[in-house]
């Protein structure tokens, strides 16, 4: 079963932490697919909100995601996106249907 993830980001109110959430979650995506389990990994930006970014993370099954964190990648994404966020990120989980 096709496991989900919907991440939710907000920026401070700052054109440096915009564009620095979106290069590093451009580069997150190139890294992370190829972690073995990951089907897809997309980042969006709010088409009004330019401070709002949405991921949307799908893996094989739920057991994919301890490769996902695993990753060295992981650590370095999380201590560079915190300090740019103005609220802690919101975090969706869903099993797809079949």
């Amino acid at each position: 079963m096709v496991h989900t993830i919907v991440a939710k980001l907000h920026t401070k109110d700052d054109p440096v932490a915009i564009k620095k959430l979106s290069e590093k979650l451009v580069e997150a995506s190139k890294v992370y697919l190829k972690d073995e389990g990951t089907i897809s990994w997309y980042v969006m930006q709010d088409h009004v909100d330019k401070r709002s970014f949405t991921i949307v993370e799908r893996y094989e099954k739920e057991a994919s995601l301890k490769i996902h964190v695993s990753n060295p990648f992981y650590k370095e994404f999380g201590a560079f996106v915190m300090p740019l966020l103005d609220k802690p990120i919101e975090i969706l989980r869903h099993n797809e249907l079949e």
